[in-house]
């Protein structure tokens, strides 16, 4: 496979990645209670080692918000960062027993509307995140998504404090950033190909940076502190920079501490990954489907190199991979790339990074926001009926009051409670009689039961996924009540495919 064929598309989508993770590893560290620089680590290898391992075309992988509380506990029980890391050590090596032993069917159970709630609500999550930082009001770390904030305060609060300490020359960079954002999207790309291949958070970000280069030579009167600006360790010379990475302690490795910190936070990660995964591919203009178990596969080797050279734990993570889509992603060789850059970046111009205020990077994430959750969306899963609208309704304001994972345990409830409303009155099951026409050719004929619900999504993949090029498959749903709006969305997708696989798909009703 040739890595660099989509490299037009890739490289500019990588950059804009990149300049998207580097706030998020720093602050994700920082509300870990753990060295800035570890943040920085995961990013590197979530990039560089998992991206090349993984499926997944368009997921990114780093550090996770979700894990922060986790490891902040952690190290602290733990008595050191060192003893953690090996903990993150064995994370992974979990992780590669759970791929090996193909743990990663359990992504296919989670309902559409359940993923489609959960992805609306982090692009609610962070628009309501980045309105404080666009307003130079940076009190909580960059890449926060919990209700309640380490800084004492919750997400509307924030806001409503945002409103009472503005920073002029914040909101400044902030509204140029947004209009330029847009400008750039609906405008200039269609004007020119050079739109096309210089992303407008690229030239967001290099407006921020001479803003704040304009306002420290005090010709306008504005100024951003410390706190409103990008802030990474600089190293000093070679030695410096490798002084920053850690070794684990193997001497704590009969502690029973370690392997349960161990055992909770590979249950967690995977968890997070195997979602991020499924709303990644939902994302996906092309519709790839990622192979979860490799992914957990690629997860636990990320883990075990991070935890070896002094990193956080790394999942796959929806901000960035959602970035990566909506600017333009093609080809993992996008993750890969930011991987390198974080790496390259903090080794030789960490100065210039330090200039990159937080308010270009609210405005670029403002705009990734509204991508996940355009208002749309709530009309079309409202006209899908209550089944598919109550879960996600539950999941996005489980995700605004508590947590992701609250939220997405919320929905859950919600799916499975209209899932066995429905089993209660009918049956379900999917049959695939194989047979050869005179020309050799496969002739699938799959029968749809009563009942086909999103717990038969996974079969059904696994049943189309079997059909060789140059089939005929007839879907018969002569008997079917009830499908399910998640296989609806398989049998497209595979509708979708087939066209390029000479497959021939008749549909008989």
């Amino acid at each position: 496979m040739n890595l660099f064929k989509e490299i037009k598309s890739d490289l500019p989508a990588s950059i804009v990645v990149f300049f998207v993770a580097l706030p998020l590893c720093l602050g994700i560290a920082l509300a870990s209670g753990a060295p800035l620089f570890s943040g920085v680590i995961a990013g590197v290898v979530g990039g560089i080692v998992v991206g090349a391992a993984s499926g997944s075309k368009l997921g990114v992988s780093g550090p996770a918000a979700g894990l922060a509380v986790i490891v902040l506990n952690a190290i602290h029980d733990l008595g050191s960062f060192q003893v953690f890391l090996l903990a993150t050590l064995i994370c992974g090596f979990f992780q590669l027993v759970m791929g090996f032993l193909r743990a990663g069917v359990i992504a296919y159970f989670f309902p559409s509307s359940v993923i489609k709630g959960m992805l609306t609500g982090i692009g609610l999550l962070i628009i309501l995140k980045q309105i404080p930082h666009a307003f130079g009001y940076d009190r909580d770390y960059e890449g926060d998504l919990a209700f309640i904030q380490s800084s004492g305060e919750n997400t509307f609060s924030s806001i409503l404090h945002a409103f009472s300490a503005i920073t002029p020359g914040a909101v400044i960079i902030s509204v140029i950033s947004l209009i330029l954002l847009i400008l750039w999207d609906k405008v200039l790309s269609k004007k020119h190909k050079i739109f096309q291949l210089i992303q407008g958070p690229i030239v967001v970000i290099f407006f921020g940076i001479g803003m704040n280069l304009l306002y420290q030579t005090g010709l306008v009167g504005l100024t951003l502190s410390s706190d409103h600006i990008v802030s990474i360790p600089v190293p000093s010379g070679i030695s410096g920079f490798l002084s920053q990475f850690s070794m684990p302690d193997f001497s704590a490795v009969n502690n029973i501490l370690v392997w349960k910190t161990a055992f909770v936070m590979a249950i967690v990660a995977s968890l997070e990954t195997l979602l991020s995964v499924e709303a990644t591919d939902k994302l996906d203009p092309n519709k790839n489907v990622t192979p979860t178990n490799r992914e957990l596969k690629a997860q636990g080797l990320g883990n075990i190199v991070s935890g070896l050279i002094g990193g956080l734990p790394v999942t796959q993570v929806i901000v960035r991979s959602s970035a990566n889509i909506a600017f333009g992603g093609k080809t993992k060789m996008s993750s890969i790339l930011h991987g390198f850059f974080l790496l390259i970046s903090v080794m030789t111009i960490a100065n210039v990074l330090n200039l990159i205020p937080l308010a270009s990077l609210a405005a670029v994430l403002l705009v990734v926001g509204y991508k996940l959750a355009k208002p749309i969306l709530f009309k079309e899963m409202y006209k899908l009926g209550k089944d598919q609208f109550i879960p996600f309704v539950a999941t996005i304001l489980g995700i605004l009051f508590i947590d992701l994972l609250v939220g997405l345990s919320i929905g859950m409830i919600f799916g499975v409670y209209f899932i066995l409303q429905n089993n209660y009155i009918n049956s379900h099951q999917v049959k695939d009689n194989l047979e050869v026409n005179n020309d050799g050719n496969e002739v699938h004929h799959i029968i749809f039961a009563q009942e086909v619900t999103f717990l038969n999504k996974a079969s059904i993949m696994r049943t189309l996924k079997r059909v060789k090029n140059d089939s005929v498959v007839t879907l018969d749903f002569t008997e079917n009540k009830f499908l399910a709006h998640d296989v609806l969305e398989v049998i497209e997708d595979f509708k979708q495919s087939a066209l390029s696989k000479n497959i021939n798909v008749i549909c008989k009703n």
